[in-house]
């Protein structure tokens, strides 16, 4: 299973600027380190809860809508897909999957935009589609009940910490994929939480870290 924004798609940089700018029209000022400690990997209903906790600022529909419409302007003309991702999907024979935060629109149009729609046909799963998002298992076990696998049999690779805890209390193997732009300036033990999850920052890797990501889909991994 693969995340999308910040695995598949470089998109994370983009939507940080954006959330900022949004909050900045409403008079709430951060930056770029504070949405990825507090926004980055998760739904969209749990960003708008750290808003109001932390800000006293309760986005409401005109808000959120704003912000998708100014944040799908930018990906039409700014989004790239991640450095290799593409040749590797071409050389993968296990079951494959997307399960992420983003709405289900904005999933589909991003992977429209950076040429990866066709791989994901019919298994784009979103937390619109369960009642708890990341860091609960719920997305990851959803995706792997309509997959037909056995959570215990899927690798996920995501790249947010929400992500990576919820592939742990689904209890699939995770690695974290570090090489979008977001994650370029976090050292060691930050990308690796202090050592609990395996990395990688080239996709040319991930055969070499996932090796059964290449036997039929019938094999013991489902990426």
């Amino acid at each position: 299973m693969f995340d999308c924004d910040g695995v598949l798609i470089d998109s994370e940089v983009i939507s940080a600027n954006v959330l900022i700018d949004a909050l900045r029209s409403v008079g709430i000022h951060v930056d770029f380190d504070y949405v990825q400690a507090h926004f980055l990997g998760r739904s969209w209903t749990k960003v708008a809860a750290e808003i109001r906790a932390s800000h006293g600022y309760l986005p409401g529909t005109d808000f959120e809508q704003r912000y998708r419409s100014q944040l799908l302007d930018r990906f039409e003309r700014e989004l790239k897909p991640t450095s290799g991702i593409r040749e590797l999907l071409d050389k993968i024979a296990a079951k494959i999957c997307v399960a992420t935060s983003s709405s289900p629109k904005r999933a589909s149009r991003s992977l429209q935009l950076a040429g990866l729609a066709d791989h994901f046909d019919g298994r784009i799963f979103t937390a619109s589609q369960v009642d708890c998002g990341k860091p609960a298992p719920d997305l990851f076990l959803f995706a792997a009940s309509h997959m037909q696998v056995d959570p215990a049999r899927c690798l996920v690779i995501e790249d947010s910490a929400p992500g990576i805890q919820a592939a742990m209390n689904a209890g699939m193997r995770v690695l974290r994929f570090t090489g979008a732009s977001h994650l370029r300036k976090l050292d060691a033990a930050s990308l690796t939480l202090n050592g609990a999850v395996a990395c990688f920052d080239k996709w040319e890797q991930f055969l070499e870290m996932a090796p059964q990501a290449q036997l039929p889909s019938g094999g013991r991994m489902t990426p």
